[in-house]
């Protein structure tokens, strides 16, 4: 019996099907998407380079997809994030009312790309890019129509401790500024004068949902812990009350930012201060 070979278009398996239209998608976006952006789209197709949201929109208006590109980058992005602190970033971007408390550094929502990148590279992770562009996109929860309300209590020391070098914490120390007049984000600075507080152990964050039971979220060196146990729930919400009681008010730390802005970091002829571990 004499083998026919299929048709050339002939759909044979799904394999084949999903083969031909990606081949289909190369030339479409070969011919739509600007120069340069060749090299690009075979290091994201092999795996080699993650794509970025501008890219994804790019592809989506080249296309004429409907925004399906940038959609799907944001669960691309978002699997970036270490597989224990996934659950959190999901509960996260579902809250209705987000307050923390910071002892060392930033709170990543708040964070520059450059001081993220710093932070980050301190874990001496193996993908420091797909890290990055986690927490990036993670942020974006802050752009929405309507976005969580937000409160974020900084100790004093995390403007002190210069985290990228002088440049990079006077542009984080810039970037908390323009939430002074933010709707929904407020920041606090508790002052070294407060002296002992009610979360000398360390930073923690509460969520709060309008259907779903209220959450506390802490972070040992490895690792992430949630509980929606109403003891600790309790606990946690009696001492963010007196970590905001002790702390200067929104004006006062806004002023104090600008003050440690420009004195600790807004002169380039000062050497940097740099700490040896």
């Amino acid at each position: 019996m004499r083998f026919t070979p299929p048709a050339r278009d002939a759909p044979t398996t799904l394999g084949d099907r999903a083969e031909r239209d990606a081949v289909r998608l190369r030339r479409v976006a070969g011919r739509r998407i600007p120069r340069g952006t060749g090299s690009l789209v075979g290091q994201i197709e092999t795996t080699r380079k993650l794509p970025t949201r501008e890219f994804s929109e790019r592809v989506d208006a080249a296309l004429g997809t409907g925004g399906l590109f940038s959609r799907l980058i944001g669960l691309v992005l978002r699997s970036q994030l270490p597989s224990w602190f996934q659950p959190y970033a999901a509960l996260e971007a579902k809250a209705t009312y987000i307050s923390t408390y910071q002892a060392q550094v930033v709170y990543g929502l708040l964070q520059t790309e450059e001081y993220a990148r710093a932070v980050l590279a301190t874990g001496m992770p193996d993908d420091l890019d797909g890290l990055l562009a986690g927490r990036m996109e993670r942020q974006r929860i802050l752009d929405r129509e309507r976005p969580p309300l937000a409160w974020a209590v900084l100790d004093e020391a995390v403007l002190h401790r210069p985290i990228g070098g002088r440049e990079v914490m006077r542009r984080q120390l810039a970037h908390l500024l323009d939430f002074a007049g933010h709707r929904w984000m407020r920041i606090q600075v508790l002052p070294f004068g407060a002296g002992e507080h009610a979360s000398l152990a360390g930073s923690f964050n509460l969520l709060r949902f309008e259907d779903d039971p209220d959450i506390v979220y802490t972070e040992d060196l490895i690792s992430g812990h949630m509980t929606a146990n109403p003891d600790t729930i309790r606990e946690g919400a009696l001492r963010y009350a007196h970590l905001q009681a002790s702390s200067l008010s929104v004006e006062e730390s806004a002023a104090l930012i600008t003050r440690v802005m420009e004195e600790r970091y807004g002169d380039p002829s000062r050497p940097e201060e740099r700490a040896v571990a």
